[in-house]
Formats: C-alpha cells, structure tokens, sequence
C-alpha cells in the first residue's frame, strides 16, 4: 500500500472511533457540542473514504481513454472534502439552535476529558497526514488533513463551551450559561467554514486548469539554458495530482534539421524535469527563429 493510502486509511480508522467514542459521550453527558462535534468526525470519516480511493484511482497508469492519467481524482476528493465541511458545520449549526431553545442541564464533567483526548488525538493525526501530503504534493490529502485539524479546532470550542456550561453557572448562578456549550459549537461551525473555502481554492484551480503560481518563470529558466534554444514562449501547465503537464513553444535555428531539432527537444525536457521533478509530461513545439528572436 502506498504511504499516501496508508496514511489515510490510518485517519479514517481514528476517526471512526473517535467519532462513536464522541457521540456516545455526548448523548450520555448532555452535551450538544460533544454530538456536534461527533457528527464532525463523522463527515471526517466519510472524507478520508473518498480521499483514500481517490489516491487508488490516481495511482493508474495512463491509458487510451485517458492519456493525461487519473490525478486529477485527487482534485475531485479535494473539492468533496471541502464540501462536507460546509455540510458538517451547517449540521452543527441546526442542532445547536435547536439546543438553544430547548432548556437542558449542564453537560456532565467528566465530558472535558474525552474532549482533550480528541484534541490530542486530532491534532497528531492533522500534523501527520499534512507532512506527507507536502512530501508528496497531494492536495487530496491536505484536505484530508486540514479536515482533522478543524475537528481538533471543534472539540477546543467544545471544550471552551462545556467548561463554561458546567463552572460558569455553578460559580456565578446565571443558569443561562449552560447554553455556552452550544454558543461554542456556532463558534465552531464558523472556523470550518473558513477552513473550508480555504481548501476548496486549490482543488478548484486545478480542475479549472489554472496557471499554477511561480512554475511557468521555472520552466522557461530551465529551457532557456539549454545550448541552441533561441527563445521560449507560450509556456504553459496545468496540474494533474501530484504533478504537471506542461506545453511550450521554442525558437530555434531555422537551418536546424529535423533529427537535430527533435535531440533538442528532449534535451529540453530532460532539464526541465530535472529542474522540476513534479513535471511528469513536456510538450514542445518546435518553430524557427526569426532575426529578432533572442535567448532568454
């Protein structure tokens, strides 16, 4: 199994624990922001599903139907899992006005400590997947990442809430504090949105075949210096996965024969790979050089 997958299904095993290990103690301690935070870890399971057999799908080689390969499946679970955040924190905030205007006792006491070894736990789990996802460039797995760390961000909130449900109207007898558990979980629903819209940006760029920031002046670098290429123009990529296709044109000399101009050209592939590892494809079109064409 690929580090990746593993990694993942690692995530969605913790999360499907933590997530009955929550509910059941939300239930059992009446805390509505422990249960929302259950129904959080739910939807990280559920997210950790689609990231882990979109890791499958873009591992495939490509073929006949499709030529640039599958990476962009990675994409596709990226922009889900951003979605079932909006979902997850929309669920939160419907139950926690529902809670607002039903009268409850304060959460039970000993619900802080499941609390702090969700945090504990989350947090570990956002910390490890994340630095594999830099290691590979995955944006699937980041999400999958960012997903644990807004769980972990959630069971704070909790915390904060059912610390303040609990001590706060003991100590001071204003017996409407124990609705701060759920004022924590509306709290909480509104870092997961931040949250997110940040991931759903990268996933969507990439679908979307935006120009990815600071490659295109990398890849013009590295053609550049390549001996006999006059000028590099129309350069430009596109992310699949992990890595990229890119398409550009040369300038060279026009008396330049063919058998010459293709060795060129895979000359200039061979640097800009080199240069940019995560470069899987080049595509280059070769034109000849007119009298004002300069090297780069």
């Amino acid at each position: 199994m690929a580090p990746l997958q593993r990694n993942t299904l690692i995530g969605l095993l913790a999360s499907l624990a933590l997530a009955g290990g929550k509910l059941a103690a939300g239930f059992l301690g009446h805390s509505s922001a422990l249960v929302a935070d259950g129904v959080e870890s739910i939807a990280d399971a559920v997210g950790s599903v689609i990231v882990w057999q979109a890791l499958r799908v873009s591992a495939r080689p490509p073929d006949q139907a499709h030529p640039y390969g599958y990476g962009k499946a990675e994409a596709v679970a990226a922009l889900l899992v951003g979605c079932m955040l909006l979902v997850a924190a929309a669920l939160i905030v419907v139950e926690a006005f529902r809670q607002l205007f039903t009268p409850h006792n304060a959460p039970e006491p000993w619900t802080m400590l499941v609390l702090v070894g969700v945090i504990v736990i989350k947090e570990v789990l956002f910390r490890f997947l994340l630095r594999g996802a830099n290691k590979h460039g995955s944006d699937a797995v980041r999400a999958d990442a960012w997903h644990h760390r807004s769980d972990a961000i959630t069971s704070a909130a909790a915390f904060v809430g059912v610390g303040v449900a609990i001590w706060g109207a003991r100590w001071t007898g204003v017996a409407n504090l124990v609705y701060a558990d759920e004022i924590a979980a509306l709290f909480a629903s509104g870092i997961i949105v931040i949250t997110a819209m940040g991931l759903i940006r990268a996933p969507l760029r990439e679908l979307l075949d935006a120009s990815p920031e600071g490659l295109l002046d990398q890849v013009r670098e590295a053609a550049a210096a390549v001996p006999g290429v006059r000028l590099v123009e129309k350069v430009s990529a596109r992310k699949s996965g992990s890595g990229y296709h890119v398409d550009m044109h040369l300038h060279v000399d026009p008396l330049m024969g063919v058998r010459d101009a293709h060795v060129l050209s895979g000359i200039v592939k061979s640097a800009v790979r080199a240069k940019i590892p995560t470069v899987r494809q080049v595509l280059i079109h070769v034109e000849p050089a007119d009298e004002a064409s300069v090297k780069l």
